[in-house]
Formats: structure tokens, C-alpha cells, sequence
């Protein structure tokens, strides 16, 4: 875990070289849901490339870019894209980009993804709060030995997603008409889609849509202290409740055509935050 956390370090650090005062927020942009990045004022943009340590994405529709810029009175720092356990890499460097921004000063992070309806009431298209996770990926980035100084040995996870960023969220989406849902997020670590037989499970388990990110980086942003804000797009209806088969081509299309209304969401909430994050 030294190692670990020295490789997080040098990436907070070349971040603020890079790129200046650290943001209030960060936002990591899923699957197709790159539009944001556009609606930053006084941006400056970075290839991840070019940051020494952070793990590179091999996935189509994660554009492993860097946009650090404002939104009404708020630093933001924007990832477009995002790396996985299915892509091989274990789950501490997962979770790098989202310990360097918080190392960095970030206090506030904003977790999107693509995923799959486990319930038939969520339509592809329409936007999701997450309310809170079920982590079916096998792994947790806090295995290991821990550091005091960054977070405690045991961190409580009964409220992993903000109460009040959530009530935010839900306030600021009837301003911008956004129709918002609210679920549970199930974690997988993929990279296959889901069988019919594992949707039943899920849904019985108490999820509402299903994907292969997030759980780890909110875990390991509650265990720095950072607030968590989590927004799924429904991408597609899971197996099962569908009669086409899912393919990835899909959820970016989808996910694109929601950008605009998850840009508008967190443009809003942005504003509504000013400074309190």
C-alpha cells in the first residue's frame, strides 16, 4: 500500500504543477457521457497520458482526458473516462485518479456511469441518483494495510452517496427538466453483460441498474472524507427484459444522447453549490 499511495501522490502533485489551485469538484464521466467537459469556463485540458502514473483506459467511449475549469463559482476538475477491473488493472489503481484529486484538495466527487435497468421501470435514457451500491466486484481498494493518515481502518459506508447532494441533485433536476430517478447501483466486474438468471438475482437483491465502475471509487473516496455524488444513465434494459442482445456500441449511443441532460444537472448544481463544497 506505500507504494500505492507514493504513485498517488506523484500524480496529485504533476496535477498541480500542471494545472494550477486544486478543484472543489471532481466529476469522472462515463461511458459516452463526455459532454460536460464543453460547458467549463476558463478550461485547460490535459491528455492522462501525459500524468506519470495514471493507469491508461483501453476502453472505447473513455476519451482519458483532463479538463480543469469553473462552473458558475465552483473549480472543477472533469475526467472523461475512467479505468476498470475488467481491463486488468487491480483495484488500487482504479481508484488512483480518485485518491490524487482528493490528495490534491478536491472534497467533492461527482461519479457517473452507463448502466444497465435491472428495473423495468427505468427507461434507457433517463438519469438515476444512486442511493447506494451493492459492490459484487470481489474486491475493495482498502484491502491491505491501512494509513491513518488518509482514512481510518474501518470507514463507515451506511451513507456512501451524500444525503444532501442527492436532495440537490433531485431539487436542481425540475429546475433544468431533467426526469430523475433514484436506485441502487450494482457494481459487477464484468467485462460480460449480465445473464438473464444474474438480473433476477440482482433485482432480487435490491438493485435498480447494473454496471462494471463506480462502487470502488466511492468507497474509496469515503474512506478519504470526501462527499459523494453518484448519476447513472440508464443505457439499456438488462438481459432479460429485453428482447435484442446488449452491445456496447449501444450504451455509448445511448449515454450520448443523455450527456446534454447530465450537463445541464450538474451545470445546475454547480451554481446552486457556489462555494460550499
Amino acid at each position: 500500500m506505500d507504494t500505492d499511495w507514493k504513485n498517488v501522490d506523484e500524480v496529485a502533485r504533476f496535477l498541480g504543477e500542471r494545472l494550477g489551485s486544486p478543484p472543489h469538484v471532481l466529476a469522472v464521466l462515463g461511458s459516452g457521457l463526455g459532454g460536460m467537459a464543453a460547458g467549463l469556463d476558463d478550461a485547460r485540458s490535459i491528455s492522462t497520458r501525459e500524468v506519470p502514473g495514471w493507469p491508461a483506459s483501453t476502453v472505447a467511449g473513455h476519451a482519458g482526458k483532463l479538463h480543469r475549469g469553473r462552473i458558475g463559482n465552483v473549480e472543477m476538475l472533469v475526467q472523461e473516462g475512467r479505468v476498470h477491473l475488467y481491463e486488468g488493472y487491480a483495484a488500487a489503481e482504479v481508484v488512483r485518479p480518485i485518491r490524487a484529486a482528493i490528495a490534491w484538495g478536491a472534497r467533492t466527487i461527482v461519479l457517473t456511469n452507463a448502466a444497465g435497468a435491472v428495473n423495468p421501470a427505468l427507461r434507457p435514457g433517463e438519469l438515476m441518483v444512486v442511493e447506494d451500491h451493492l459492490n459484487l466486484t470481489g474486491e475493495n481498494p482498502l484491502v491491505g494495510p491501512n494509513d491513518e493518515a488518509r482514512g481510518p481502518r474501518f470507514p463507515d459506508m451506511s451513507a456512501v452517496y451524500d444525503p444532501s447532494l442527492r436532495a440537490l441533485t433531485l431539487d436542481k433536476a425540475g429546475d433544468v427538466g431533467v426526469t430523475l430517478r433514484t436506485g441502487v447501483y450494482a457494481g459487477l466486474r464484468g467485462p460480460s453483460y449480465e445473464t438473464p438468471a444474474e438480473v433476477r438475482m440482482l433485482a432480487a437483491l435490491g438493485a435498480h441498474a447494473v454496471g462494471m465502475s463506480t462502487v470502488l471509487e466511492a468507497v474509496a473516496a469515503r474512506h478519504m472524507g470526501a462527499r459523494v455524488l453518484g448519476v447513472s444513465c440508464i443505457s439499456n434494459l438488462a438481459a432479460g427484459l429485453c428482447a435484442t442482445p446488449q452491445t456496447h456500441a449501444e450504451v455509448q449511443a445511448v449515454a450520448a444522447r443523455a450527456a446534454d441532460d447530465l450537463a445541464r444537472l450538474l451545470a445546475a448544481m454547480a451554481v446552486a453549490m457556489g462555494g460550499r463544497t
